[in-house]
């Protein structure tokens, strides 16, 4: 009995997102956890169309038992909310790869992609492209926040580019990826800060700035807004 009731206690920590808020040089910011293994995936489109909040990938889920236990937004869309860059999809890729610079955030190079497969990773565009992983779940955003632990060559520490913002980080072993979002206006550079030195992740990936959006239940948070593109989210039983 104290065996079956040790086996059900770590089932049910793995099946949530270790979320919690943190402050990391005077911003606060609210982070959630998750372990390669895990049931993350990425969502766009449904049976109508695009998805556009966390409330449609709940209701998604729930015929088959499921719900999200975290989500937020990740990555840059276009006005009909598809992609701007790769997205993939349970394996099969909706969106191509986008590997030029371009304008806004989404190229200033170096961008990158975040992978979900055996496990978690945030790869430079031009090394995703020379490599081609294979993950089940894919989206490319950008900037990169920190690339093999250093910060973005662009980004000014006396930046007045405030936003409220988000991305994904991964230690080098790819074993959990911490996704973040910050609670006040920051700039660039001390967001990528957080993820390096208040969170100690080799490389990061932005996802977005002013629609940046959370879904973390276990904190009672569901941020709302205007419809959104794609979504990454912890999938786990009802």
């Amino acid at each position: 009995m104290l065996r079956l009731a040790f086996m059900l206690v770590v089932w049910g920590a793995a099946a949530v997102a270790d979320c919690r808020d943190m402050t990391f040089e005077g911003a606060s910011y609210t982070v959630c956890e998750v372990t390669a293994g895990q049931d993350l995936r990425l969502f766009h489109s449904g049976p109508d169309g695009a998805l556009g909040s966390f409330t449609a990938v709940n209701e998604m889920l729930a015929p088959q038992g499921l719900a999200l236990g975290f989500a937020m937004n990740a990555g840059m869309y276009h006005r009909d909310l598809g992609p701007v860059g790769l997205y993939v999809e349970d394996g099969v890729e909706a969106a191509p790869l986008v590997t030029r610079a371009g304008p806004g955030n989404f190229g200033l190079v170096p961008n990158g992609v975040f992978c979900i497969g055996k496990t978690l990773r945030v790869i430079e565009t031009l090394a995703f492209a020379a490599e081609k992983p294979a993950c089940r779940y894919a989206t490319q955003s950008g900037p990169m926040l920190v690339i093999g632990g250093k910060l973005h060559p662009k980004f000014l520490p006396e930046s007045d580019s405030l936003h409220i913002r988000n991305g994904v980080g991964v230690p080098a072993d790819g074993s959990r990826a911490v996704f973040a979002i910050s609670n006040q206006e920051v700039n660039f550079y001390a967001f990528a800060r957080l993820f390096r030195d208040g969170l100690g992740l080799r490389d990061a990936l932005y996802f977005d700035g002013s629609i940046s959006r959370l879904y973390a239940p276990e904190l009672d948070r569901h941020d709302g807004g205007f419809p959104m593109g794609p979504m990454v989210g912890l999938v786990v039983p009802r």
